[in-house]
């Protein structure tokens, strides 16, 4: 990620403000950080507090930024500087660095969007999905509305159900 206030270096500083309740959030490269007043905190107490993370067993490790994606090459600082990533296989190859920054960013990290207006998705087992036509939708509406204006309340509520498992996706063939 690129310091918001000059854009040119990478952000190293990240300044959270709390002001009338509302809190906003700043990324900062450590240059126009010290020009802000948020440089070196600790640097009077005369040791370096990245120390203390340090190898205190003394094993060599690989580096976490030499990990790369098989797919499309890119490493996690290039994700980070770009604010995306680069291909599908980097949610997968980067998923335990990448789901605590979705998790502040969103909030969340599962999806509770909207469907696509040309298809309700209908999810069957964990990873399988299907297309209901959004014409059946449709039809159901209609013939919901025609059951209400006709006054048969238990035609109207038997096609209410149908509609809202068929928006759930949870559509049941009884």
């Amino acid at each position: 990620m690129l310091c918001q206030a000059c854009g040119k270096h990478p952000a190293t500083t990240h300044v959270k403000t709390i002001v009338n309740g509302e809190l906003s959030e700043c990324a900062l490269c450590a240059e126009c950080a010290k020009k802000m007043g948020y440089g070196d905190l600790f640097s009077d107490w005369g040791f370096h507090f990245g120390a203390l993370l340090g190898n205190p067993l003394g094993k060599s490790e690989p580096l976490p930024h030499s990990v790369r994606c098989p797919s499309c090459g890119a490493s996690f600082e290039d994700i980070a500087q770009a604010g995306k990533v680069g291909c599908a296989e980097c949610y997968h190859t980067f998923y335990d660095r990448l789901i605590p920054s979705i998790q502040r960013i969103h909030g969340n990290t599962t999806h509770r969007g909207k469907r696509p207006g040309s298809a309700a998705m209908v999810v069957r087992g964990e990873h399988a999905i299907q297309a209901v036509p959004q014409e059946e939708l449709e039809i159901k509406r209609r013939k919901l509305q025609d059951a209400i204006k006709k006054q048969r309340f238990e035609e109207a509520a038997v096609l209410r159900d149908e509609i809202k498992a068929l928006e759930e996706g949870k559509q049941d063939h009884a």
